[in-house]
């Protein structure tokens, strides 16, 4: 038996596609589960921006992109370490919940710290390590897809977990905008939701003992392979990392800076930009639920991923580039809503997809947590392309770029073989 099978769920009606009863808490919390993290990201995105700008407004750009990038490095450390331990802890709690509860300690007291944050360097330090302890919370999450839902109702789940992801994302800001005036009682009232969340996941969902498993030694060897796939054994796991790394390096580029373009493209100050910048995420959320709910069910019906991850693909490369033609709010909106739609749909298939070419089920933290790498490596580099393109050049393009980089990233999911 393999080293996860504790927290893998037995699946009765191997061929059946109504819903088994031993998934459905499962499907029910998930999404809820989903939003936690990247509503942290969101909200310490949103206050962090206001600060770097009140600590020194001459060069928010350049330590903006400073911070980002940081904390981007031990977000990309976290996912694959906290694979690779939780695909070998044993314990009666199972596999995956000890380490989500460990994440989830450690990126709750930075989330709360960073409010207090009275110079640049306490909260680049505490930003970073929001992102290493949530980041630590999605390692282990994003392994229960493998170890417990069944290829046919993937795309279901992904469905679930890719509305909550996005929808944390969007609804962030907009739970902090007010308190933009009020940033330490902001970042400790929606760290008090977030914990919530998690909490509830881990109640409804609980781990099974895995004592009794047997489990691989641990190993320099190994913890170091933590961040490495062999892209020549592995062509389409090494695809599916390439085309996640282009559009989330594409989407950085901006979601980064969007309340820098408010202010220093369109022309707004920042009182305006605080309550303006939220509310576009508002105006995006419609086609992001039709967008997420439809995408992933209709990959299972149509047995096929990959055109929808190219579609997907291509709506982020163009809706990213509307602002350069459109330098006003309503660009800005029109972007918003383009974008969220091909994210929506995006994420909906594309864990889905990256799920079926991952190359060994003994090792699913582990190479999910190279996968997800793809998420958080572009933020060690986005922040300081985009910080180097602005300062030489201005917004517009930057657009362009993004946009650039959109197509390719969409059409990188064509070369994946063993999914249609």
């Amino acid at each position: 038996m393999s080293d996860h099978a504790a927290d893998t769920l037995v699946q009765p009606d191997p061929t059946g596609t109504k819903l088994p009863s031993s998934l459905r808490r499962l499907f029910f919390v998930a999404p809820l589960a989903a939003s936690a993290a990247p509503l942290a990201y969101a909200i310490t995105a949103f206050f962090m921006a206001i600060q770097v700008q009140l600590f020194d407004a001459e060069t928010k750009v350049e330590n903006l992109a400073l911070i980002n990038t940081l904390s981007a490095v031990a977000a990309m450390l976290a996912q694959p370490i906290f694979g690779v331990l939780s695909d070998r802890t044993r314990s009666r709690w199972g596999a995956r919940h000890p380490w989500m509860l460990i994440g989830t300690a450690i990126g709750t007291v930075a989330l709360v710290s960073a409010g207090f944050a009275t110079n640049m360097a306490m909260l680049t330090v505490c930003v970073m390590l929001v992102q290493f302890g949530y980041n630590a919370w999605q390692g282990p999450f994003s392994a229960l897809l493998p170890d417990r839902v069944p290829e046919r109702f993937r795309g279901r789940y992904s469905t679930g977990v890719g509305l909550g992801t996005l929808l944390g994302a969007v609804l962030g800001p907009i739970l902090a905008s007010p308190f933009a005036q009020r940033i330490p009682l902001g970042y400790v009232s929606l760290a008090g939701v977030v914990i919530l969340l998690i909490l509830l996941f881990i109640a409804v969902v609980p781990g099974t003992d895995n004592r009794g498993e047997p489990r691989k030694p641990f190993s320099l060897t190994t913890f170091l392979s933590a961040f490495w796939v062999n892209p020549i054994r592995h062509p389409d796991f090494f695809w599916g990392f390439t085309g996640r790394l282009l559009l989330f390096g594409g989407f950085y580029m901006i979601s980064n800076f969007s309340l820098y373009i408010a202010q220093d493209y369109v022309g707004l100050s920042l009182e305006e930009a605080t309550s303006i910048v939220p509310l576009l995420g508002l105006v995006g959320l419609p086609g992001l639920i039709i967008a997420t709910a439809v995408a992933g069910p209709l990959s299972d019906r149509l047995g096929r991923r990959k055109p929808l991850v190219l579609i997907s693909g291509l709506l982020i490369a163009v809706g990213a580039a509307i602002p350069f033609v459109l330098p006003s709010v309503l660009g800005l909106a029109l972007q918003t809503i383009v974008v969220t739609i091909g994210f929506g749909a995006f994420a909906a298939v594309d864990q889905a997809l990256m799920a079926s070419v991952l190359p060994n089920p003994e090792d699913f933290g582990k190479d999910l947590g190279v996968l997800n790498l793809a998420a958080t490596l572009p933020g060690t580099v986005a922040p300081v392309a985009a910080s180097a393109i602005v300062v030489a050049v201005g917004y517009p393009p930057l657009f362009l770029i993004v946009g650039g980089i959109g197509v390719l990233g969409a059409l990188a999911v064509l070369p994946i073989r063993s999914v249609r």
